[in-house]
């Protein structure tokens, strides 16, 4: 029994030494396996019954050998699917804001409260301006007597005679409203004055400019001067007849500029009244006035 089991083994292991490397390898192991138990294998065959003897072959060994060699590769991670140890890349964390201060434009452009101009206030529903009246001195001065009673409502004392000088007055009068307002704006500082004229019945457009034009300059603290022509009569019923021309001064106004003060230098006895800004404006009718 000894020779067959030698024979057999001899045979195996020249087969083996034909096999690749890592083969040879197993098969060596292999090899010391069998040869150590190869003495036990024959004992117990001498010993046992024919029937229970077991024999172990090489080719068997092999088998589990190679077996488990295959579950070891099966089990071991392959390069494809091994781990990544790399550390994530860092994200690059987006500038805080800046907590300076915002600018006062940019404030300004996000505050519409900033950015809008200042309102003009509301005039007045009446005001009349505290004025030095004087009567005029000769027949036909009253255009520099009603310059000069305007201008001492903003404080400005100039003597008749030598604003007479300056509008160019002369036995005829003074020639026009340009004349009144080119002299009132060389007196008052940044030249406020504005003429407007009629050429004849004025229309309700020149009606309501006359009001506004009232308010704002008495507002201002400011006389105006027309140079009106024909008759008027006053909200006390006062009659007033210049059929040649005349000049007066206007040195207030009530109920909002719908009714106006005059100062009137022809008769000292009569020096003011009222009249409505309606009447001023048909009395001023082909004339014009310094604003």
């Amino acid at each position: 029994m000894e020779d067959p089991v030698k024979h057999t083994l001899k045979r195996q292991l020249r087969r083996l030494t034909t096999e690749r490397p890592y083969q040879i390898v197993v098969a060596s192991a292999a090899a010391l396996a069998i040869a150590s138990t190869t003495g036990a294998l024959v004992t117990s065959a001498d010993d046992a019954p024919a029937s229970q003897h077991t024999v172990t072959t090489v080719a068997e060994m092999r088998s589990d050998t190679a077996a488990s060699r295959s579950e070891a590769r099966d089990a071991s991670p392959s390069a494809s699917t091994a781990p990544t140890t790399a550390a994530p890349a860092p994200t690059t964390a987006a500038p805080a804001p800046a907590t300076s201060a915002a600018s006062p434009a940019a404030k300004a452009s996000s505050n519409p409260d900033l950015t809008r101009k200042p309102e003009r206030p509301k005039p007045p529903a009446t005001k009349v301006l505290d004025y030095d009246y004087q009567a005029q001195n000769t027949y036909y001065n009253c255009g520099p007597a009603a310059t000069r009673n305007a201008l001492s409502a903003a404080g400005i004392d100039r003597t008749q005679n030598e604003l007479g000088a300056e509008l160019g007055t002369t036995e005829m009068g003074t020639n026009s409203a340009l004349d009144t307002t080119r002299v009132l704006n060389a007196e008052v500082k940044g030249s406020p004055y504005r003429t407007r004229m009629f050429a004849g019945t004025p229309s309700p457009a020149q009606m309501d400019q006359l009001q506004a034009d009232v308010v704002k300059a008495i507002t201002d603290g400011r006389g105006v001067v027309a140079n009106v022509v024909g008759d008027a009569t006053d909200t006390n019923g006062g009659w007033h007849s210049y059929g040649g021309g005349h000049y007066i001064a206007v040195v207030g106004y009530k109920d909002n500029g719908r009714t106006v003060r005059i100062a009137d230098s022809a008769n000292a006895a009569d020096a003011s009244y009222w009249i409505t800004t309606i009447d001023l404006a048909n009395w001023i009718a082909s004339r014009g006035y310094s604003a």
